[in-house]
Formats: structure tokens, sequence, C-alpha cells
């Protein structure tokens, strides 16, 4: 072997070439070795440039085929994926902030996550996103589409028609707008039932109504409550906020009874409707009674607004710290660069912790109060979360109030909060309990 050796590396012009060539080689195989260990960190710590932006960043990344490994409570819940040069000209593009991290760093995350409260999550595909939203409302008057607008995340729209002709299998996640599933047109009854836009929802609803079949518009939004029960039943991942979460329960507790009165569906409510409400049919909230005065705006006593209200702006909501290892789906959710957020108000600030059932995991509640501001729970294969509030960046978003820019809050905690819910669903799958 010795002679074999020296024979091919020695002194000749041939000898020479061939030495060259091995050496080139083998510098190749170095630097590949090296490049593969090299990683593209995206921090979500305060270091982070614009936090919302890097969730579009690694979205749209998902849907190109490049996976990332998402970094439970390290830097704020911080984006890891191999670096590539179409990752970091995004970053550039859309003013992310990120850097390469070497080998001997990279190595050096892996040991802290692996002995800290801390967790790798792959994320693999992104979701097939939707947003229920009803056609008379405009894209800014919603926190939510508010934030994939500003990410740059692609989603569909769609309204009563598309979910009862079944177009929810196409989609793995769905928002729901700030809707009225009690068909109530959101109590504004008393202070709004002279004003276009108002009598045009009405309208709307009730052509719609008409349309599907339905001789009454709660009629009709107990067929959609109904249907998107079963999408989440089937493996769905649901999020919504402010009026939506709370009005679809009690939509599905009342299918046996009328909790309408007749300044919305013609007809008086049903003088015994609080005693027929089957909570059995609800999602996540329970033993709750039913506000039937049109002149009151409030569907229930699952509400906090006026609560919260009294305590005003300087307050702040608190997330739980959980499990990364151990409860991953909790500890996605409330990934962020802070413990606290300001408190902001909606049409539902806030869910009653009486009122929320047993099994749901509270994500963030305001300390000492009957607040729980953000919760999450499963129904049959699939999973949700509820989000009290209009806008985390307006404590009081009144009708008619101009739209948030979020170019002023790239950085928004509660606007975070919205956003890690479109990546949950692209975590590598694991088996959720019911």
């Amino acid at each position: 072997m010795a002679m074999g050796y020296s024979a091919t590396m020695g002194g000749g012009p041939a000898a020479r070439a061939g030495r060259r060539a091995v050496l080139i080689a083998v510098a190749a195989a170095l630097a590949a070795a090296g490049a593969a260990a090299e990683r593209l960190l995206i921090p979500m710590d305060l270091s982070q440039g614009d936090h919302l932006r890097a969730y579009g960043v690694v979205f749209n990344c998902l849907r190109d085929g490049i996976k990332f490994q998402w970094l439970l409570n390290f830097r704020g819940g911080s984006f890891l994926a191999e670096p590539l040069p179409s990752v970091a000209d995004r970053c550039k593009l859309q003013g992310v902030t990120y850097r390469i991290v070497g080998d001997a760093e990279a190595a050096e995350i892996a040991d802290q996550i692996e002995s800290a409260n801390m967790e790798r999550i792959e994320l693999e595909k992104a979701p097939r996103l939707a947003v229920y939203v009803p056609p008379t409302h405009d894209p800014w008057d919603d926190a939510v589409r508010l934030a994939l607008d500003y990410a740059g995340v692609p989603y569909a729209t769609l309204w009563d028609e598309e979910v009862l002709a079944g177009a929810l299998t196409q989609y793995d996640w769905l928002h729901l707008h700030h809707e009225d599933f009690t068909g109530q047109h959101g109590k504004f009854y008393a202070a709004f039932r002279d004003a276009d836009w108002y009598r045009n929802d009405v309208r709307v609803n009730a052509r719609m109504a008409a349309r599907l079949g339905f001789a009454k518009v709660p009629q009709l939004k107990l067929a959609v409550a109904r249907r998107i029960r079963q999408y989440l039943h089937d493996g769905g991942f649901l999020f919504a906020m402010c009026s939506a979460p709370a009005t679809l329960d009690i939509a599905l507790a009342a299918a046996g009874t009328d909790i309408a009165p007749a300044e919305f569906d013609g007809d008086p409510a049903d003088p015994l409707c609080q005693a027929k409400l089957d909570y059995g049919q609800t999602l996540a909230f329970t033993d709750f009674r039913v506000q039937t005065s049109p002149l009151v705006y409030e569907h229930s006593d699952i509400d906090v607004t006026q609560e919260a209200a009294a305590r005003g702006q300087q307050t702040y909501f608190s997330l739980f710290d959980f499990s990364a290892k151990y409860d991953p789906v909790s500890c996605m959710l409330v990934q962020n660069h802070v413990g606290v957020v300001r408190e902001f108000l909606g049409q539902d600030t806030g869910f009653r912790r009486e009122r929320v059932k047993q099994g749901i995991v509270v994500l963030a509640e305001v300390a000492g109060t009957e607040e729980v501001k953000y919760l999450h729970g499963v129904h049959g294969r699939g999973s949700f979360a509820f989000y009290g509030g209009h806008d985390p960046e307006d404590f009081q978003h009144l009708v008619g109030d101009p739209r948030t820019d979020l170019r002023l809050f790239r950085s928004s905690p509660g606007y975070r909060l919205i956003l890690n819910n479109i990546l949950f669903p692209a975590a590598k799958k694991k088996p959720l309990k019911t």
C-alpha cells in the first residue's frame, strides 16, 4: 500500500495533476460537509425586525417545499432551516431578521434545546387556509385577514353557500370572522338599526337564507355552525376571535329552541329557551345564560367586556408556560417574545372562566380576574383555538374606525398569537387526545 501511494502521489507532471484533482475533491467534500452543518436562523426574540412577516416567510417557504424547524421556547419561538439563498432572499425582501449559524453554534443550539424546556418541531407542509367572512365586510375589519395580508400569506374566502356545499373539505385550517352564528346580526339593533350598513347586512343574510331554502337567518346560521363543527370533528383546525367563538356555541346549544326575538327573525323568542339549551352540543362553553333582549348588545354571559372596559387600557393578559416536550400543541400556540400582552376589547373581549368547559386548555388569562383571553381544545380529530377581542393593536375598535396599519406594529405580540395558529397545522402530526 505504501508503494502504491508513493507511486500515485509522486513528483512527475501526471502525478502532480492527479494530486491536485484529489485535493480539489477532498476540499469540495469538506466544504459541502461544512455547508450542510450550517443553518439559517430566523430569531423571534426582541432582535427580530418584523415578527409578523417572519411567519409569512416561513409559510411561503413551506409552500415551496422548504422545511423548517420551529424552536419552541428558544429565543421567542425561532425558526431554523437549511441556508438556502431563496430563504435568505425572502427574508431580505420582507425585512425579516436572519443570520447564518455555523456548525458549532448549531450544535450548541441543539444541546440547549435538549437540556431545557424547549423542543424542535418539524414544519412539513403549508396548510390550506380559508376565512369564513360575509361579503358585506371589508378585509381590514378583521384582525386575522389584516395579519395574513400583511405577512403575505395566501388564503381563500368563503361564506354560507360554500360551507353548505361542502367546500370546507378543501381546507386544513379555517378562521371565523367575527360572525354572529345566532342569526341576530351582531346584536347591533339598538345602536345601528337605521344605519345603511346594518340594513344591507340584514338584507344580504335574509336573501342568502331564502336562496338556500331556510325560512329564517337563524336556521341558516345553525346549519352552517353544524357544518363547521363537523369539519372540526373530521380533523380540521379552527381559529376564531371576538363574537364568533361564543355565538358558535350558543347556536349549537340552542338548536332545539328559538332564542332570537322578533326584531331579528319575525317571531318572538321561546320564553322557555334557557331551559332548553343543550350544552352537550357545544365545543368550549357551558352553563351560560343567553340574552334575548334586542336592545342589549350582548349575546350571553360568556363575555366579560363590561368588566374589561372598566379595568381600562393599562390591563395586560398573561400567557401560560407549557412544557415544550410534553405539551407542544399548547406551547406552539403561545410562542411569543413577551409573556404579557396588552388587553384589547371586542364584542366578546374574553370568556368568563366559570363558563369554560372542563378539559379546555387555558392559554392566556387576565390574572386575578374572571377573564380567560385565549383557549384551546379538541373535538373529534380536530383542534380549535378561541381568542377574545377584536384588534390586538386597537383597545376599543368601534364601527367605522380606520384600519390598523401593521407597518406600525411589526412586532405586535397580540398579532403573533394569531399567526401561531397558521403554522400549528404545518407541524408534523401527532395523535390528538379526544
